[in-house]
């Protein structure tokens, strides 16, 4: 079955970086755009960033548009979240997740696997 598992999350000093991962298994992953989501404390879930299965197209949410990129290497079934900028508005935790098509979606409908999440904290 389907396995996505992050690490990589931890605390950060505002300004600071962090670089999440993500491996995956049991899937045919370049065939699989996939996902980064966050969730604070009584917040929603919502989407970060998106990159399509040959790692070509790349989508951001505007709140991290220009500090945050995502990567991908599918001959090592992972995929990377790096976070530079921080600001104590990204303390959340985050989530890996495989879309269900190859190019990049946004909607959290559209993706049908998750993992099991990684917190990032940034301090003022």
């Amino acid at each position: 079955q389907v396995q996505l598992v992050e690490s990589g999350g931890g605390l950060a000093q505002a300004g600071g970086s962090l670089r999440l991962s993500c491996a995956a298994s049991g899937l045919t992953f370049s065939a699989y755009a996939m996902g980064w989501f966050r969730q604070a404390p009584g917040k929603e879930r919502e989407f970060v960033a998106g990159i399509s299965g040959s790692g070509r197209i790349t989508y951001f949410a505007n709140s991290v548009k220009g500090r945050f990129t995502i990567s991908r290497d599918n001959a090592k079934n992972t995929v990377y979240l790096q976070m530079n900028s921080l600001r104590p508005e990204d303390t959340a935790v985050y989530f890996c997740a495989k879309a269900q098509a190859t190019h990049v979606v946004v909607t959290r409908a559209d993706y049908d696997y998750w993992g099991q999440g990684t917190q990032v904290t940034v301090s003022s």
